[in-house]
């Protein structure tokens, strides 16, 4: 991939960095809220309210012990607005989360994230082993001795267990980078020779995920929002450890981020394999002098943040929440000031860039950006670059139920037939069965919580039955008896999409859409809700074309947008 001379000029706009710091800070309350905070409290330190107050957890979740890393850090910076800076409790609660994280590690150096015995590589483990590092670095001679000595014993632990490499069918690019990130920073905070060395290892593991195309590997194809979290990840380690490999990967992933920074400032989401809709924006922030495109993803996001476009620490979830806050800050502390700027992809002439790996289409024209993912069954976005970057056209393919169970288009299946030439796509395959509408009643419950005592004890086992709940929610294919196939046709100014589907088998559909915005992987961190989400829709079928689908196994449906129109036009 190649970037464009064009440059855009943008004025530096100290206010605007200024986002990144109120957006994280007026959630330091409810991280605080989020903390047992009584001395004398067997909990004390505990950033997991369900488990110490509420009681609705068995068991505390070592992920949000990462709001240790934010709590230093407005601790010790000064910005503006920081009303905790300086103050001796906010020291104190720090060191409380950070002997807390040290009481619940597991004898092999492992945390637990989402159930007893987890003892999960990276989720619970590398995550807050950084965080921990990161945390006893920025308050420095604050951290008395005695608690120093245990917290450095429990990120050996960890560091050493994060250095034997992932062994619960991980395939997830990010968390790779991130145990590069934990164990370097280990390496560096005790000086040990063979995290050295156990860095090396888990890069190198790490480069098995990342594609020349310049994306890396989420499951089974290219997730922007992560993308952008492997970004960060690279960045914070090439910070103080400049290796030119390393800045290879973060140069060709932010060239590759910048294809999803949309007109309208918002990012990512159904174009990615996990759907996700997160910028972590540090990394682009910090690597913008050395990475221009990176500095233009970074600026032209930081407005849709300043727009309440992209996904806000405000709404997300208690246990991401704590990622999301040091991130910002972080952000804000290491914001590069603005010159000249690359063009993103839709700012440049107009063109179309084809990625055969991952199977993304980008068009560029003089009125609109467009950009599919056919590994996903052709989910589509179209936005009118004379509106402000409106998104006009979001269609994520057809959404279905059948015998009780929900089929769709939209998963990726490597054999899928895919097919383009510029101005025209086509995709064909299976519809699949959506395995994530799964729920806990009692008696799973009891019956999961059975196992884990069972086998609680064993790590081997412990991560086999990770691999296996991966498998059974995300992971896999699954076909439904019901063929589809999309085609999509590009011309100046229209994009008409035509669907054709046909039922293979006996089964009887009782309801079916086409377009509009959906999500069916099980993905945590997903399915925030966007105020672009109110502007566009899809089509669902009236009983009386549910009836005639079921009588002649066929159905054909047309899309078609214009773009300077009010709406697209949807014709059968």
């Amino acid at each position: 991939m190649t970037q464009t001379t064009t440059k855009n000029t943008a004025k530096d706009n100290p206010a605007l960095r200024d986002v990144y710091a109120q957006k994280a800070l007026e959630q330091i309350p409810r991280i605080l809220s989020n903390q047992d905070r009584t001395p004398t409290s067997p909990t004390y330190g505990c950033l997991h309210r369900d488990y110490w107050l509420d009681k609705t957890s068995d068991f505390p979740d070592a992920v949000r012990q990462f709001a240790v890393h934010a709590l230093a850090l407005v601790y010790k910076r000064e910005m503006p607005g920081n009303i905790y800076y300086g103050n001796q409790k906010v020291l104190h609660w720090t060191l409380a989360g950070l002997n807390f994280w040290a009481d619940i590690q597991h004898r092999d150096g492992s945390f637990d994230e989402f159930y007893p015995y987890e003892r999960g590589w990276v989720g619970p483990t590398a995550f807050t082993t950084y965080t921990t590092i990161e945390a006893l670095n920025e308050l420095g001679d604050e951290v008395p001795p005695p608690l120093r000595r245990k917290v450095t014993e429990a990120v050996r632990k960890a560091a050493h267990f994060i250095a034997a490499g992932e062994s619960e069918e991980d395939h997830l690019a990010n968390h790779h980078a991130m145990a590069c990130l934990a164990v370097w920073k280990a390496y560096a905070l005790l000086g040990d020779a063979s995290l050295k060395d156990g860095f090396e290892k888990v890069w190198k593991d790490f480069l098995t995920y990342h594609q020349a195309e310049g994306w890396s590997v989420e499951y089974d194809g290219i997730d922007p929002g992560y993308l952008s979290a492997t970004v960060s990840f690279l960045t914070k380690i090439y910070q103080v450890n400049p290796d030119p490999r390393i800045l290879e990967v973060i140069r060709a992933s932010a060239e590759m981020c910048s294809y999803f920074a949309y007109p309208n400032r918002f990012y990512a989401g159904s174009m990615g394999s996990r759907n996700t809709l997160h910028f972590y924006c540090h990394g682009f922030e910090a690597i913008a002098g050395e990475v221009p495109i990176a500095g233009a993803v970074a600026e032209h996001l930081l407005k849709g943040l300043s727009e309440d476009k992209l996904v806000p620490p405000a709404i997300i979830s208690d246990r991401y929440l704590v990622y999301r806050v040091p991130e910002f800050l972080l952000a804000y502390l290491d914001y590069t000031p603005r010159g000249d700027l690359p063009a993103l992809p839709f700012e440049r002439p107009p063109g179309v860039s084809y990625f055969p790996g991952a199977r993304v289409y980008a068009k560029n024209e003089s009125r609109y950006y467009a950009l599919a993912n056919l590994a996903k069954g052709g989910v589509l976005k179209v936005f009118d670059k004379a509106e402000d970057g409106e998104l006009v056209l979001n269609d994520c393919g057809i959404l279905g139920q059948a015998e009780g169970k929900t089929f769709t288009s939209q998963w990726i299946d490597p054999s899928f037939s895919v097919n383009q030439n510029g101005t025209a796509l086509e995709v064909s395959g299976s519809c699949q069965w959506v395995p994530s509408h799964k729920v806990f009643n009692l008696t799973k419950n009891l019956a999961f919580r059975g196992v884990l005592l069972l086998t609680g004890w064993s790590p081997r086992l412990s991560h086999l039955l990770k691999g296996r709940i991966r498998k059974t929610l995300m992971l896999g294919q699954r076909p439904a008896p019901v063929t589809f196939k999309r085609q999509v046709a590009f011309e100046e100014g229209r994009v008409t999409v035509t669907d054709q589907l046909e039922l293979t088998g006996e089964i009887r559909v009782t309801s079916l859409s086409f377009g509009d915005e959906f999500f069916v992987r099980y993905v945590p961190q997903s399915r925030y809700f966007q105020s672009q989400e109110l502007g566009v829709s899809g089509v669902s079928l009236s009983e009386g074309e549910l009836a005639t689908l079921n009588q002649t196994r066929r159905f054909e449906r047309r899309a078609e947008v214009t773009l300077g129109s009010a709406a697209p036009q949807a014709v059968r």
